[in-house]
């Protein structure tokens, strides 16, 4: 019985920031807990993860084309790119594996720009408004998945 890859959790421009832009909207946590919390949930089912952030769309557009072979899950909060990249949507749509889109603050209760995704519609689910813990979740709905 193989392994299963690591499950790539991937986050786009300012998430770098976490824990210090606009905490009123995204929280205390920094971007080294979500790192955390998915390694921890991912090892509690015997799993890996591959964490990177990127305020590069190409970069991302990259990881995406990486984790093709390699992951066998990924996550994605695409930030700003979520509302503008057809690219980065273009990349995500060739994957095989289980892809959870997932937002820390509920982007349905923000600015109406942020009501349209590029992400959602090729996304195998959408995770919003819940925190950090979001990505717990998404971590865990790969795992239970296979």
């Amino acid at each position: 019985m193989t392994t299963p890859g690591p499950i790539y959790v991937l986050n786009g421009p300012n998430l770098n920031l976490l824990g210090q832009r606009q905490p009123e909207v995204y929280g205390r946590d920094t971007l080294d807990d979500v790192v955390a919390l998915c390694v921890e949930t991912a090892a509690g089912f015997g799993r890996t993860v591959e964490a990177r952030q990127s305020n590069h769309e190409g970069v991302l557009i990259d990881w995406v084309h990486e984790a093709r072979t390699e992951a066998s899950g990924v996550v994605v909060n695409p930030g700003g790119y979520t509302h503008t990249s057809v690219a980065l949507r273009d990349a995500l749509v060739t994957l095989e594996v289980p892809l959870v889109e997932v937002h820390i603050s509920n982007v349905h209760a923000r600015e109406e720009f942020r009501n349209h995704s590029y992400v959602s519609p090729v996304a195998t689910g959408v995770i919003a408004g819940l925190g950090i813990a979001g990505y717990g979740l998404a971590i865990e709905y790969i795992c239970r998945r296979g």
